[in-house]
């Protein structure tokens, strides 16, 4: 994690603060209404920073119907046109996005630094393989992120602007981590984690989970989007589920359960499926197993808080902290795991 830290409305992020998820809509931006719709649906699946592409004059105006509207922070994204990021500074968005070489000259990235100081807005420096300036093109596509993003660094820090995040961002999960480590060692601030167009549904998710997960694992990473064609709401789930399997995130029940074979004697994966369910809504720390029978049960059980393990005769082992305490009905296991649940999750 970074050691300088960057406030972002009410959320903090480096500085060993909790790791924030973001996500970015897809609706039309000059539709406020359908918009304001999607950045519910993603305040509601756990966004904690929302992103909105603004292309127009007449964008600018409709996200003033979204400003100050919800708890999260909404950022801007700018491409080219740094008056647009100015005017977004001005009515209120929480951060600005943008890639310093696509703005054009030193003096417009410095009206702009001069807006966000006023306006006390940070800026997020994206750099993609797809936007690399033309003087790196034939430099190794790593070490290309990395230069791009430090010269603009520098050139923000001549402008005495520091309130800065970085991310340097590639659909080669190998580029993207090995960039995102070298630049870990060359800069202090916050850095946003992602691998860019990773693509749609399980390919993409994977794609994500091993970019973003290796890195977070190294202890490098602020903030995570999981980049997927689609629904955006996908993201944010997708990225939570990555925060939790890196330790990032403990806040819930973790459920294991064994891949099963013919030793299992009981509809393993419907108990599993019901537990998933009914524990969706906890934010506590809870792990709990789910074994199939008594080869690897005892052993798994040892490491969870709740667990059980199949028997013989329609009969299953109940574990408490890692000791089995009485054998139950299969019929019995899925209220007693949950009745130790509640009382767990009420401490």
């Amino acid at each position: 994690m970074s050691e300088l830290t960057v406030k972002i409305k009410d959320i903090v992020i480096g500085g060993g603060n909790k790791i924030a998820v973001q996500s970015m809509t897809n609706t039309d931006t000059s539709d406020h209404e359908a918009t304001f719709e999607q950045l519910k649906r993603l305040q509601t699946a756990g966004c904690d920073i929302a992103r909105i592409a603004v292309s127009s004059d007449a964008e600018v105006e409709a996200c003033k119907h979204l400003i100050g509207r919800f708890g999260m922070p909404l950022v801007a994204d700018i491409q080219y046109d740094y008056r647009l990021a100015i005017k977004c500074c001005e009515i209120g968005f929480d951060k600005i996005r943008f890639n310093p070489g696509n703005i054009g000259d030193r003096d417009k990235v410095k009206l702009l630094t001069d807006a966000c100081k006023a306006n006390g807005t940070p800026i997020r420096i994206g750099v993609n393989t797809g936007s690399i300036e033309k003087e790196y093109l034939d430099v190794d596509p790593c070490e290309a992120l990395v230069k791009s993003a430090l010269k603009h660094v520098r050139m923000l820090e001549e402008m005495d602007f520091y309130d800065i995040v970085i991310s340097v961002k590639s659909s080669d999960v190998k580029t993207m981590i090995k960039a995102y480590r070298q630049l870990a060692r060359s800069v202090r601030y916050p850095l946003h984690l992602g691998v860019t167009e990773s693509g749609a549904d399980m390919r993409g998710i994977v794609r994500s989970a091993v970019g973003i997960g290796s890195l977070i694992a190294d202890g490098i990473g602020d903030t995570v989007r999981v980049s997927l064609s689609g629904d955006p709401v996908k993201e944010v789930e997708a990225a939570r589920l990555i925060l939790q399997e890196c330790g990032a995130d403990v806040d819930y029940c973790q459920i294991i359960s064994c891949p099963t074979c013919s030793r299992c004697k009981y509809d393993l994966k419907a108990v599993v499926d019901e537990l998933k369910a009914a524990t969706e809504h906890i934010k506590k720390p809870v792990k709990v197993a789910v074994m199939g029978c008594a080869v690897n049960g005892p052993g798994e059980a040892r490491g969870a808080d709740f667990g059980v393990a199949g028997g013989a005769n329609g009969k299953a082992a109940l574990f408490v902290d890692g000791k089995p305490i009485k054998t139950i009905e299969f019929s019995d296991v899925v209220p007693e795991l949950l009745r130790l649940i509640d009382e767990k999750t009420a401490e």
